[in-house]
């Protein structure tokens, strides 16, 4: 879906804590793997521990009024806690406009390994994701 196109919030849980200001509610995760860029100052910190733990992480780039993004999030939740040694970050793309200026389309996955970024996914599915997911953790 391109920036701009799309309506619908994703609906939390009971088990899930609320992020204010958007539509989107992460799942608590008893990795600790899985955070949220709520800002550009934030996202900006995350791509820097990204490259100097040089741990493998994947990064969200989605949007409260995407439907697409909405479907493919909870799955992206789950996958967190299948792969515990990856970092996961949800950074919405309204709330992070100058970080994520060169996004055209969400939702985006870009995965990192040794800090540098070596993959993107553009669009959802589930059994993509996983695969992508499999292959650089």
């Amino acid at each position: 879906m391109s920036k701009g196109e799309g309506t619908g919030f994703l609906n939390g849980d009971e088990n899930a804590k609320g992020l204010e200001g958007t539509g989107v509610t992460l799942p608590v995760n008893r990795h600790g793997n899985l955070q949220k860029a709520s800002s550009d100052q934030q996202l900006k910190e995350v791509m820097h521990n990204i490259k100097s733990s040089k741990n493998p992480a994947v990064i969200n780039y989605g949007a409260s009024w995407c439907r697409v993004c909405s479907q493919i999030l909870p799955t992206f939740c789950q996958l967190s806690i299948e792969f515990p040694k990856l970092s996961f970050v949800y950074a919405d793309i309204d709330e992070c406009p100058e970080t994520t200026l060169n996004i055209r389309y969400t939702p985006t996955f870009h995965f990192f390994r040794d800090g540098e970024r070596v993959d993107e996914m553009l669009g959802a599915g589930e059994e993509r994701l996983h695969d992508r997911l499999w292959l650089h953790s």
